[in-house]
């Protein structure tokens, strides 16, 4: 067997992992995300000024938000189900040091700080969960198209055949779910008042680039002979493309029908979608191709899966913009932002009775026909995660409450309440260095070139997987690999970001 087939034959035929496994590994990145703030928060207790050094800030956040999250889908995979408690008890123990140390002036009494943590306003201007679910959904991405080539990454984790539920099928719709959150019909402000259908053109243009890199990653895949996964999208198409298409379909759809309805439209696309795989042989073609005997004569038998699964796609977009127009109506307050958390908790919590109900009535999770159960599964997951980093985010904000004067890049800054002089009740409280401190984060770098740093993944897995036999690699070389591939994608976009380019042509 050729090098191409058998790196083919490594990531085929593949089942996926339990829901349950796939939940607690996403609870890591929150944990991570917490334990980086904590120690930024402890870092100014003793020193009294915040972590200032560019070469210190990059290396604590790829240590601490990077690294463990490639050692847990590798050698630590067989312990996952540990992780969560391991870091937890860490991030406990720094936050029991931080309350410990307090400075005399600024300690209080418990109650009365939980008291004043309720009444605490947030700028309603600036959501860092929706910046860090987006950054770490790239990056989760970004370390499984390289690390699902090593042996060292649980075949459970990769792709699915046909049925099951992968990490990696979850990353594919997170990515949907992640740019429905901040699409311009959600996030523009002017979207009301131009017509909808100059905003259409607009949209229209704006996909070029996600167009012009699928074709670039046609022609390269074909002309290097570079191994494919044909039943994940089919023979010409790839994810590019549908990331280009879904947003096209979605403009239109949102031009024509009112976006706080959006809601409606992905119900009635998943269902029918879901109803039509159920009773005609459209199942059997997506599956088989049109002989039953996996065809890929014409270019809808070769591109099957990628072309029909947009319907499914399409709904998780719309099912997401609603969610992306719910989280920006404008909350300024702690206590309204718990009473959201528990809100999307009870969300996720109906979906997943849904996905039961589903997978049991209507048909297993397949990412690869993009069906109703795959729709709720990713939903339900991704509000989860969500909601994991505005808990992560309100627990920072309340040991920044314990700190006076301390700050965390991406965290949520605290405002000067309504009625209080101020000429909008929003002005920003000097409480930390967030505005400072911002050219020094690595979420921050990664967040203005998201695109750019998906492409600089995608290139550099492709150069390794060339260069090196990845599939008879030990453990100690494919964790170096790995380290190295994703500091060296950091490194780029923490030096663009502290240059301030932003490398957009769209």
């Amino acid at each position: 067997m050729s090098q191409k087939h058998l790196k083919e034959a490594f990531v085929s035929n593949l089942n996926g992992t339990s829901l349950l496994e796939i939940s607690l590994g996403l609870s890591l990145a929150p944990l991570c995300l917490l334990c980086r703030g904590l120690l930024l928060i402890l870092y100014y207790l003793h020193y009294g000024k915040p972590l200032s050094s560019r070469k210190y800030s990059l290396l604590l956040d790829f240590l601490v938000l990077v690294s463990p999250l490639v050692f847990s889908c590798t050698v630590l995979s067989p312990i996952i189900f540990f992780m969560p408690s391991i870091i937890a008890a860490f991030c406990a123990g720094i936050f029991s040091k931080i309350y410990s140390q307090r400075k005399p002036e600024t300690r209080a009494p418990f109650r009365q700080i939980v008291q004043e943590f309720q009444k605490t306003y947030l700028d309603p201007e600036y959501i860092p969960a929706i910046t860090v679910f987006r950054v770490y959904v790239n990056v989760l991405t970004s370390i499984s198209i390289l690390a699902v080539d090593f042996p060292q990454y649980p075949r459970r984790y990769a792709k699915a055949e046909t049925y099951g539920t992968g990490v990696m099928d979850l990353g594919v719709g997170a990515y949907i779910f992640g740019n429905a959150l901040v699409c311009p019909e959600v996030r523009q402000k002017s979207y009301v008042t131009q017509p909808k259908f100059s905003n259409l053109a607009r949209q229209f243009f704006s996909v070029w680039p996600l167009i012009f890199l699928g074709v670039g990653r046609l022609l390269s895949v074909k002309s290097i002979e570079y191994h494919e996964h044909t039943s994940e999208y089919g023979v010409h198409w790839n994810f590019f493309f549908t990331l280009a298409f879904v947003r096209l379909a979605a403009s239109l759809l949102l031009a024509i029908f009112p976006k706080n309805k959006s809601w409606i439209i992905a119900i009635n696309l998943a269902v029918l979608y879901q109803l039509i795989l159920n009773t005609t042989s459209l199942k059997m073609f997506i599956l088989h191709g049109s002989n039953g005997r996996d065809s890929r004569v014409g270019f809808l038998n070769a591109n099957r899966e990628g072309l029909l699964s947009l319907f499914g796609y399409l709904a998780i977009y719309m099912a997401s913009v609603q969610v992306g127009l719910c989280l920006l109506k404008r909350r300024n307050s702690v206590k309204g932002w718990i009473e959201a958390a528990r809100f999307l908790l009870l969300a996720a919590l109906v979906l997943f009775l849904f996905l039961h109900v589903s997978q049991a009535h209507a048909d297993p999770v397949s990412r690869r026909m993009a069906n109703l159960s795959y729709c709720i599964w990713v939903l339900a997951h991704c509000l989860t995660f969500f909601t994991w980093f505005v808990v992560t985010d309100l627990a920072l904000v309340f040991t920044k409450l314990l700190v006076k004067g301390s700050g965390v890049p991406c965290c949520w800054n605290v405002i000067k309440p309504p009625n209080t002089g101020t000429k909008h009740g929003t002005e920003a409280v000097p409480m930390g260095k967030e505005g400072k401190l911002a050219h020094i984060c690595l979420i921050s770098a990664i967040n203005k070139n998201q695109l750019l740093f998906f492409l600089l993944a995608n290139v550099m897995t492709g150069t390794v997987n060339i260069l090196i036999d990845t599939i008879h690699s030990k453990t100690a070389f494919a964790l170096s690999i790995l380290h190295l591939y994703m500091f060296f994608n950091c490194l780029i976009m923490y030096i663009l970001h502290a240059k301030n380019i932003v490398l957009k042509f769209w």
